[in-house]
């Protein structure tokens, strides 16, 4: 497996004239020997479909001795690292230096980043605590690397070992591991914000009317505010503003855009909204099969959390108990919004805090109204009555003046005074009608795309459209100018399409007038229904247009009969569909071929008129039929064959010389042969992460080229064209890189020599040099004038930790805004005090800075991160500072002091980490607006000033201080939701902590002086609570009254006898309790309704858990180790059970009431040496995976052989049941890799390790 990553320009939608996206998503390391070829090429493939940008890394296709800065820089860049410990893993030098790294990037940007770990065929504690094949590999490593580096590398496994992470075991089916895995990294690739265009008139008096709603108290349980009023009046509009207003106030939130178009979906309306929700919330993509799963899963997973859900465009359709459960279950402090034109639905739902925004005001009306008619507020041009009598007959509807006013622009008078007389036969209720009088003077090929877009391309990238409406002779660029200024359609900020529901409702409504009772004879098919029916059926007319099929929840082959009467069919997409056959005499007027994900794909197709094909991640083959009249197509404008790992050897580019856009990125090309040269036309080549071995010199003579990808290419650049706007390559040198003067963006790693004139490219925008060879007097970039004063954005860094002995004078970079240099050996940075419009500065791996002289010169900057300083001793004075709102400090060893935090008014995020020298950070008890402040390994701290003070601190985190005695005033922290203190050895006691009414989660890990934490048992808004290793502890309060209590973790706590008031906290979802060996008793727990996790590890004196056969919710139940444990209830009641886990519980005898349990989808049981039977299995038809080991006693295992979905089996051998399986339903897998571990709760477990005896058999 190569070294590869994700290619810079991941998608064709970008823009020829945009940036490629660089950053990565996902950083996977791995030993290549241990899993290259399994678990490693599993997840990436995975990772890979839906276009996650992943930097795969094998360590075995390194060189040197230290990992090289783009492995620096992926691992910055990167979201997500995911490890995978395999027992080779600590063999490797550069493994650890990566996750050393990871775990830097985790510490000093936390909240940034996600480590998910991945054990495989390695126990977690062997990994945490260096045992076994790790210690002996560390043991290797340290005669040559010494004790400082093994003791970085030591901490960073025990840190990540201490993680929640995936088991692979030997008995795991590895797929369905990584499947979990991509389900959890697929969560977290969500945005926040949503779209809100950038001039609202007169919209603050909403929001704050909705705000106070939301903020006031509601006797009746849930606070739910409703929004409603007729189309257009800017509903959602204030929802959007709202959401963006408040939503980093609750733990999980979630924006369902126009709910109503989604319940019109006949088959899967109401599970496609709990899915998204649930994804939302749970960060979990899980697709919910039926509506009463996902009441199920709502009620017991997102209930429970302090949620903020808004509800966008509802109609009668919807129903609160249908979708989402009961309210009243919802934790008080959620919170939802509702819009919808329909009063009576809100009425219905039994919604009392209604809001109804008024129309516009008079005002606001004209306001609004000439801003769109004249683009301007107060216009020259008289036509004041005019516009008075326009703003009657909108009535304060927003979007009615937005699009009346829009279509008057640039019109004469009589042109005015007509359309007011048209507007005014109108009634006022009927919106749709008044709006469309705008589409009727739009001109045919106008209202072409109009169709276009409302029907198939809202949310498509701008561009894309572009080549089969020119090649249709539409006129696009006019034309979706037209519509911009008639407020038809808007581009948002990612250049992609949006309407308003109200609008886009109008081109929907025109098409399905053209047939009401036959779809396929209208123009364009966008129902996916409608879609599959009609080819299913073989009723495909000869006036479609466009069509969109999504064939992911379909399982049929598309032939060519099915289109071969789509004689007009210019537009084709389907998705992961299966097409076979010989296409090559259909489909005559097709422009646009859109296949992605596609199983199989025609053998032939016609491309006499193709002006787009895309092909992205399909089974493209090197003998394609297809190839040879690619070649000669004279109509191609863009082709995208990114992903399709199947292309290999030679691509011949043939004479196509309208080609625009040209994408072979991860590819297995290597060489492009052709007219390369003659391209003319040809505007953006993206060739990163392929095979090419060299790049054609006739590339220098394509005058239209804008912007060229070349990434982690390692050849020879030839002459490039001037036209270049944008460059990202992996090349020692550029030839002729000055005279590339329009260039705005050049993102260069690997330069050996940088010129000292590169301050004529004039229109430099963005400038990354990364991995500068430090070669003796290449890097010349040190003179005063070598740096384009245009540039806005300047990262720098040098080579396999080789630091850069040289930087450029920044004195004449006044238009600098960010600033970001690493590895650079210099002693000062000259003219950094000049960069007076610097907001934000990253500095890291200055190893020779000794400070940081002109810092305190920097007036704006909002931002500062200074990391792995190894000489820093000092920071000037932050005094001056005053717009500073983000600090952040990280492993800087020599630094002693920080002068100036006091003065810091609007810092509201303070880091510091890894500071072993520093003793003291006076001033913060005076940083008022402070929110956040992290304190990590800074072991000569021995006291803190009184924090008291800071009324807006939600968020503390002091971990590893260990010269810490107390943390004064933190129970006078009345905003404070958040609050952790691990590993502070000296701490022997808190302040009283009752009175911090509004915190949510209490961690204490590691304070094993610490007897007691006083007060927790009147934190009546806790959700979490976290005590571990805190060996002291030899008793808790009564937790009874914690009724908002959602987790609890005890572990490690080995003097701990009894939790008390375990059993009341009926707001429990999950509970876990490992390692307490003295406890011999827990309280009854079943009247934790709620639960839907219980974990209870290596407990050795507990006899019984009492009264988990009544926990009706339960999901998840795992017993390990418990020794004394000798009998369970029977749990046939619990009918939601998905996952049991018993294993090493070698006094239990039974599981009674396993046959009952229904849901059960995982079972292990394993070393459990007393249990002689089982009952009979067959009624547990939903079991997907079973395992049943090292049970010596137990002679026989029932029913499996008539389970009708059951596929991963690992049993031994001498309990196969006596009937046959099926040769074709179970699959004999000698290695045993085949059960599927659940990603448990963040505080569970993952399934344990499945011990390999002789005699185990896989079915």
């Amino acid at each position: 497996m190569e070294l590869t990553g994700s290619n810079a320009i991941a998608s064709s939608s970008c823009s020829p004239y945009s940036l490629p996206v660089v950053e990565y998503e996902v950083f996977l390391s791995f030993r290549g020997p241990d899993v290259r070829t399994t678990f490693a090429d599993f997840l990436y493939r995975l990772l890979d479909r839906p276009k996650i940008r992943t930097f795969l890394d094998d360590e075995e296709l390194r060189k040197g001795e230290m990992i090289s800065p783009s492995l620096v820089k992926a691992i910055g860049e990167s979201r997500i690292y995911i490890p995978i410990l395999s027992p080779g893993y600590a063999s490797s030098k550069w493994c650890l230096q990566e996750l050393a790294l990871m775990l830097e990037r985790y510490k000093q940007d936390e909240g940034s980043h996600i480590i998910l770990p991945i054990f495989y065929l390695m126990e977690p504690r062997d990994v945490r605590h260096c045992k076994g094949s790790y210690e002996e590999a560390l043991e290797q490593h340290r005669l040559k690397y010494g004790e400082e580096t093994i003791r970085v590398w030591k901490d960073a496994l025990e840190e990540v070992g201490q993680m929640t992470g995936w088991r692979v075991t030997e008995s795991d089916r590895q797929g369905a591991v990584a499947e979990s895995v991509f389900s959890e990294v697929w969560s977290h690739i969500k945005g926040n914000y949503t779209l809100l265009t950038n001039e609202l008139i007169g919209i603050d008096s909403h929001v704050n009317h909705v705000m106070e709603l939301l903020k006031s108290d509601f006797e009746g349980g849930i606070n739910v505010v409703g929004i409603h009023g007729m189309g257009g009046i800017g509903k959602t509009t204030i929802a959007k503003a709202v959401y963006n207003k408040v939503f980093t106030q609750f733990e999980h939130h979630c924006f369902l855009e126009d709910v109503r178009e989604t319940l019109s979906l006949k088959n899967d309306g109401v599970t496609t909204l709990q899915s998204k929700i649930i994804s939302s919330i749970l960060r979990d993509d899980h697709m919910v099969r039926d509506a009463s799963q996902g009441i199920h899963i709502i009620t017991n997973r997102v209930c429970p959390r302090k949620v903020l859900i808004v509800l966008d465009n509802v109609d009668d359709r919807f129903e609160f108990g249908q979708i989402l459960g009961e309210v009243r279950k919802f934790s008080p402090e959620s919170r939802f919004i509702i819009t919808t034109r329909d009063k009576r639905v809100l009425e219905l739902l039994q919604v009392s805090k209604l809001y109804e925004p008024s129309g516009m005001s008079h005002d606001h009306s004209l306001q609004l109204l000439r801003r769109h008619a004249f683009r301007m507020d107060n216009p020259l041009e008289d036509k004041t009555t005019l516009c008075e009598e326009f703003v009657k007959v909108a009535a304060g509807l927003p979007l009615a003046l937005e699009v009346i006013g829009s279509l008057l622009f640039r019109r004469d008078r009589k042109f005015w005074e007509a359309k007011l007389i048209e507007l005014k036969r109108i009634p006022p209720t009927k919106v749709q009608e008044r709006l469309k009088i705008s589409y009727d003077e739009l001109s045919g090929s106008e209202k072409q795309i109009f169709l276009d877009i409302s029907c198939v391309f809202i949310g498509e990238n701008k561009e894309l459209p572009f080549y089969m409406w020119s090649d249709c002779n539409f006129n696009p660029e006019s034309g979706i100018s037209t519509l911009i200024l008639r407020s038809l359609l808007k581009v948002d900020v990612d250049n992609k399409f949006w309407m308003h529901d109200h609008v886009r409702d109008i081109g929907r409504m025109i098409v399905r007038e053209e047939d009401e009772q036959h779809p396929w004879k209208r123009t364009r098919i966008w129902s996916n229904e409608d879609a599959v029916d009609m080819l299913i059926n073989g009723e495909g007319a000869d006036l479609v247009e466009v069509l969109k099929v999504d064939m992911r929840y379909e399982d049929f082959e598309l032939m060519e009969k099915e289109f071969q009467n789509l004689s007009k069919l210019r537009y084709l997409e389907v998705h992961s569909g299966r097409l076979t056959g010989d296409f090559k005499n259909i489909l005559p007027n097709l422009r646009w071929l859109r296949l992605h994900y596609c199983r199989s794909i025609p053998i032939n197709i016609n491309i006499t008129k193709l002006a787009v094909l895309d092909l992205r991640f399909c089974p493209v083959r090197d003998d394609w039929r297809c190839w040879d009249k690619i070649k000669g197509c004279p109509s191609l404008q863009r082709i995208n064959f990114l992903g399709c790992g199947n292309m290999s050897g030679e691509l011949h580019i043939g004479d196509l010389k309208g080609l625009r856009v040209l994408n072979i990125a991860r590819t297995k090309i290597t060489k492009l042969i052709g007219g390369f040269g003659r391209l003319q036309n040809l505007q953006e080549i993206n060739v990163g992460y392929s095979r090419l071995r060299e790049i054609p010199t006739s590339i220098g003579k394509l005058s239209s080229l804008k912007i060229l990808v070349l990434d982690r290419l390692d050849i020879e650049v030839p002459k490039l064209p001037t036209s270049l706007k944008g460059l990202s390559l992996s090349s020692p040198r550029v030839p002729n890189l000055l005279e590339l003067k329009d260039l705005e963006w050049l993102h260069w790693s690997r330069a050996l020599l940088i010129p000292g004139d590169m301050w004529k490219l004039s229109k430099l925008k963005d400038l990354e040099l990364w991995q500068v060879e430090c070669r003796k007097n290449a890097f010349v970039l040190h003179q005063e004038s070598a740096l384009p004063s245009s540039l806005n954005t300047l990262s720098i860094s040098g080579y396999q930790f080789v630091p850069l002995e040289r930087l450029p004078n920044l004195v004449n970079q006044s238009n600098l805004t960010y600033l970001d240099l690493s590895e650079i050996g210099v002693h000062e940075i000259a003219g950094l005090g000049e960069l007076r419009m610097l907001e934000n500065f990253d500095l890291r791996d200055a190893s020779n800075l000794i400070d940081l002289d002109g810092l305190q010169h920097l007036k704006l900057l909002k931002e500062l991160r200074v990391y792995r300083c190894d000489v820093l001793r000092k920071l000037p004075s932050l005094s001056n500072l005053t717009k500073l709102q983000t600090l952040k400090i990280f492993r800087c060893p020599l630094l002693s002091e920080i002068h100036g935090l006091s003065e810091l008014a609007e810092l509201s995020t303070l880091r510091i980490i890894e500071c072993r020298k520093l003793t003291g950070v006076m001033g913060i008890d005076k940083l008022e607006s402070l929110q956040v402040m992290k304190i990590r390994d800074c072991s000569s701290i021995e006291e803190l000033p009184d924090v008291s003070a800071l009324e807006h601190l939600r968020e503390l985190k002091i971990t590893g201080c260990n010269q810490l005695t107390e943390v004064m005033g933190v129970d006078k922290l009345e905003s404070l939701q958040e609050l952790t203190i691990t590993n502070c050895v000296s701490i022997k006691k808190l302040p009283d902590l009752s009175t911090l009414k509004l915190l949510r989660e209490l961690t204490i890990r590691g304070c094993n002086q610490l007897p007691e934490v006083v007060g927790i048992e009147r934190l009546k808004s806790l959700q979490l609570l976290e005590i571990t290793d805190c060996t002291s502890i030899e008793k808790l309060p009564d937790l009874s009254a914690l009724e908002h209590l959602r987790e609890l973790k005890i572990t490690g706590c080995n003097q701990l006898t009894e939790v008390i008031g375990l059993g009341k906290l009926e707001s429990l979802r999950e509970l876990m309790i490992t390692d307490c060996a003295l406890i011999k008793k827990l309280p009854d727990l079943s009247a934790l309704e709620h639960l839907w996790a219980l974990t209870i590890i290596r407990c050795n004196q507990l006899p019984e858990v009492a009264g988990i056969e009544r926990l009706k919710s339960l999901e998840l139940l795992e017993l390990t180790e418990c020794t004394s444990i000798e009998r369970l209830p029977d749990l046939s009641a619990l009918e939601h059970l998905r996952n049991l886990k018993i294993t090493g519980c070698n006094q239990l005898t039974e599981v009674i009431g396993l046959d009952k349990l229904e849901s059960l989808q995982a079972l292990r049981i394993t070393d459990c040496a007393s249990i002689k039977k089982l009952p009979d299995l067959f009624a547990l038809e939903h079991l997907r995976e079973l395992i049943i080991t090292g049970c010596n006693q137990l002679t026989e295992v029932t029913g499996i052989e008539r389970l009708k979905w059951s596929r991963y089996f690992t049993i031994d051998e001498r309990l196969k049941t006596q009937k046959r399986l099926e040769h074709e339903r179970w699959e004999l897998l000698h290695r045993a890799n085949n059960s599927r571990p659940k990603k448990w709760s963040r505080f569970h477990s993952c399934w344990g390790v499945c011990r390999k005896d002789s005699d185990i058999i896989s079915l």
